[in-house]
C-alpha cells in the first residue's frame, strides 16, 4: 500500500484525526472555531465556480470536466478540484493515477493533464478503495482539499460537487468564497425537480446560479438522422429557467462518443475539439466566463 494511501485508512479508524489526508502537521489551516468555519478565498485562484446536480447520473462530472478544459482552450489558466470524496470520476475523466507530491511548505500539488490542473481524492487512495468515513473526517478531508492545494495561480476553479444538497455541499458553500454555481440536469422530470432543490440550496445560502445546463438532451440516430428526445422535451428544463430567474446555458446533446471519450481519459474538448459537441462545451464557458466578470482572453488555443 501507498504511503499516503495508508495514511488514509489510518486516518479512517480515528475520528478524532486531526490530518485525514495523512499531511504532515506542520502549517495546516487551523482548528476550527465553534459555529460556521469562517469562509474564504481559495489561496492563488482568482474565480471559483462549483458544477453541481441533484440528481446522480446525470453527466455532472463529464460536463464539469470538460468545462475546465473548456475554459484552458480559451486560454484561461484552469483547474478542476474532485469533492465527490466517495465517487471520485476526475481520475479517470483525466487519465491520471500518480500520487501527489507535497511542496516544501506541506501542500497538495496538483496534477496536470490537457494543460488542467487538477485534484482529487482518488489520487490518494486505491481505484477499488472504498473509504468509509464518518462525517467529521469527511468535513476535514474536503477542508483540506479546499485549502492545502498549491494550485500555484489559476484563472478559474472548477469544483466538481457530488450529487446531492448534503453536508459536502453545505460545507463547501460555508468554506469557499464561490462565484456562482452552474447546475447540471437531464431532461427527465424527476431530474428536473431535483435539480430545483439544488437551486433553492444555492440560493439559500447565497452562491449566485450562473445557469442551467441541460445534458443528454437529443439523441441523433446516425443511420436516419433523425432526432430523439430519449428523456422528454426541454419544457421542463426551460420552465424551470424561467421560473427560477436563470440563465439557459447550453443543450449537451446525447452522443455515444461523450461517454467513451470520458471512460478512455480523453474528454471531447480535446478528443474531439472541432466537433459540435466540443463547442457546445466552448460556448457554455463563454457564457459563464461573462458571467463571473473573467477577463477576456486572446484567441482560442488550436
Amino acid at each position: 500500500m501507498r504511503p499516503t494511501a495508508q495514511r488514509l485508512v489510518q486516518a479512517s479508524q480515528v475520528l478524532r484525526h486531526e490530518n485525514p489526508l495523512g499531511l504532515p502537521r506542520a502549517g495546516t489551516i487551523p482548528r476550527m472555531q465553534r459555529g460556521l468555519p469562517q469562509k474564504r478565498n481559495i489561496k492563488d485562484v482568482v474565480k471559483v465556480i462549483a458544477v453541481s446536480s441533484a440528481k446522480g447520473g446525470v453527466g455532472k462530472s463529464t460536463v464539469a470536466a470538460n468545462l475546465s478544459l473548456a475554459f484552458a482552450r480559451l486560454g484561461y489558466r484552469s483547474g478542476i478540484l474532485d469533492t465527490d470524496v466517495f465517487g471520485p470520476s476526475i481520475p479517470t475523466l483525466f487519465n491520471l493515477s500518480d500520487e501527489p507530491n507535497l511542496s516544501p511548505d506541506n501542500q497538495l500539488l496538483p496534477l496536470t493533464n490537457y494543460g488542467v490542473k487538477t485534484m482529487s481524492i482518488g489520487y490518494l487512495v486505491g481505484e477499488s478503495s472504498p473509504l468509509v468515513w464518518r462525517g467529521p473526517i469527511l468535513l476535514k478531508a474536503i477542508q483540506q482539499l479546499l485549502h492545502e492545494v498549491a494550485w500555484g495561480g489559476l484563472d478559474i476553479l472548477v469544483l466538481d460537487l457530488p450529487p446531492g444538497t448534503g453536508d459536502t455541499q453545505l460545507s463547501i458553500t460555508q468554506q469557499v468564497v464561490l462565484d456562482g454555481a452552474v447546475i447540471v440536469t437531464t431532461p427527465h422530470t424527476l431530474a428536473v425537480k431535483d435539480a430545483v432543490k439544488g437551486i433553492n440550496m444555492f440560493r439559500k445560502v447565497g452562491v449566485p446560479i450562473l445557469g442551467l445546463v441541460q445534458n443528454m438532451s437529443v439523441f441523433r440516430c446516425p443511420h436516419c438522422h433523425g432526432d430523439t428526445n430519449v428523456f422528454g422535451g426541454s419544457e421542463g428544463v426551460l420552465k424551470a429557467c424561467k421560473e427560477h430567474e436563470m440563465e439557459f446555458l447550453g443543450d449537451v446533446p446525447l452522443h455515444p462518443n461523450i461517454g467513451e471519450d470520458g471512460g478512455r481519459g480523453k474528454p471531447t474538448v480535446v478528443a474531439e475539439p472541432e466537433s459540435e459537441r466540443a463547442r457546445v462545451f466552448l460556448d457554455i464557458a463563454r457564457k459563464v466566463g461573462e458571467r463571473i466578470g473573467l477577463r477576456e482572453k486572446g484567441p482560442p488555443a488550436l
